[in-house]
């Protein structure tokens, strides 16, 4: 008797169609729509339709492959389950990324849009397959921002061939950075503390709940007691009487109102360091078990210091010290000088854009300010998109030292100087 062991393997995309199956240069994408996921699909059914492109970037998919589970390096392409094509991790990847959306989302396109479903090459007769949010989470991760840079450059590089009269033809580059906002709540010092020993309080009753223990039965009844307390904080610190002694009965009022909120912080924090110490020493948990209740009572620690220093101890904390989200820490307080923009809560991202409306490059500028990115920017085009006839920025990317080095650089570089003409 024969045996006939079928290999199974991960693949790029399938290489036969299946019934009711569309071929991707043959899907019907409404070229008139002027939402934005008709214009993403329009650039992958590019990618795959051109012989040339899709071929150098289907060499960079097959790197895009998972770790194995003992950290020794990728696994095989070759053998053990399919799992997700690395098509179709390019095609949600570049939904999430272009559409700056949540893996819920992705996972309802994915599941109920038709057309990205033809695009993922799911037929309409009878296809069952459904992604789910944490398939997505598993496989979408695979897609570095190294892997994207890449297929960009490729993307880029063919789109050059196609507007440009001539390969010499030098690029005319525009540089400019904006503030990608993340989702946050205005921050004060105080509503920080509230949000990190209300998580400490939360995660404590999870962990204690998962061990049948009875510490934090009344977790709710203490989230609402520390919010009161943070509410009296707040209430009284919109006071605005006139009268001398009235101002200096409030301020009095509103120290001792800090302390009330601090005393009552630092209770809630001394009892999670208890069950803290119970569930490792009594329920032997681990210390990866605890990771989020560590982070969160830091969190905390640390907007108790700074409380107790700027309201009762009249200290100015130092900027660098400051913390803007417990829950995006990444989050910078970012001031542009931007008309009715005082300020702006997020990351601020670089971009550089050629004359024909190709994003050549961009940089995420975790505490970074524009002068000190140019200089970077321009050698990563030089290297990567030779020849440049010229670069310009606005004046915020200014400084002599860039100056100079733009001039070695580039032939015409336009950076103008800060400050306004005399």
């Amino acid at each position: 008797m024969n045996v006939v062991i079928a290999t199974l393997m991960r693949e790029i995309i399938k290489p036969q169609l299946q019934l009711g199956e569309v071929d991707i240069g043959a899907i019907a994408i409404d070229h008139r729509s002027r939402d934005d996921i008709p214009r993403l699909l329009r650039g992958l059914q590019f990618i795959y339709t051109d012989a040339a492109v899709r071929e150098r970037v289907f060499a960079i998919l097959a790197e895009v492959l998972p770790e194995r589970a003992d950290g020794s390096g990728p696994v095989s392409a070759e053998t053990g389950r399919p799992g997700m094509a690395q098509w179709q991790i390019l095609v949600l990847g570049v939904l999430r990324l272009g559409l700056n959306a949540d893996y819920d989302r992705i996972a309802e396109l994915a599941n109920q849009h038709r057309t990205v479903r033809q695009m993922l090459g799911h037929s309409d007769w009878g296809e069952e397959t459904r992604w789910g949010v944490q398939t997505l989470k598993d496989n979408l991760r695979l897609f570095t921002p190294e892997v994207l840079e890449r297929i960009n450059q490729e993307v880029v590089d063919a789109g050059h061939a196609l507007v440009k009269k001539s390969p010499d033809d030098g690029l005319q580059v525009r540089c400019d950075s904006f503030v990608v906002e993340t989702d946050v709540h205005f921050p004060t010092d105080i509503n920080l503390l509230c949000d990190a020993v209300r998580k400490v309080i939360e995660t404590s009753a999870g962990l204690c709940e998962a061990e049948d223990l009875s510490d934090w039965r009344q977790s709710a009844y203490n989230v609402r007691c520390l919010k009161q307390a943070y509410r009296r904080v707040q209430t009284l610190k919109r006071s605005n009487a006139k009268d001398e002694d009235k101002r200096a009965v409030r301020a009095e009022e509103i120290k001792q109102a800090h302390r009330d909120y601090l005393e009552l912080a630092e209770s809630f924090l001394a009892r999670a360091r208890e069950t803290r110490r119970r569930l490792h020493i009594g329920c032997a948990l681990p210390l990866a078990a605890f990771s989020a209740l560590d982070d969160d009572m830091a969190h905390s620690e640390r907007q108790i210091d700074q409380i107790r220093r700027r309201v009762l101890h009249g200290e100015r904390i130092p900027h660098a010290e400051k913390v803007f989200s417990i829950f995006e820490p990444h989050t910078e307080w970012v001031s542009k000088g931007k008309a009715g923009v005082p300020v702006e809560l997020g990351l601020r991202v670089a971009i550089t854009e050629d004359q024909y409306g190709f994003i050549l490059s961009h940089r995420v500028m975790q505490h970074e300010t524009d002068d000190q990115v140019a200089v970077p920017l321009v050698e990563g085009l030089v290297s990567d998109f030779s020849p440049l006839a010229s670069v310009s920025f606005d004046k915020g990317f200014h400084s002599p030292a860039n100056q100079q080095r733009l001039a070695e650089l580039v032939d015409f570089p336009v950076l103008p100087k800060k400050g306004k003409r005399s």
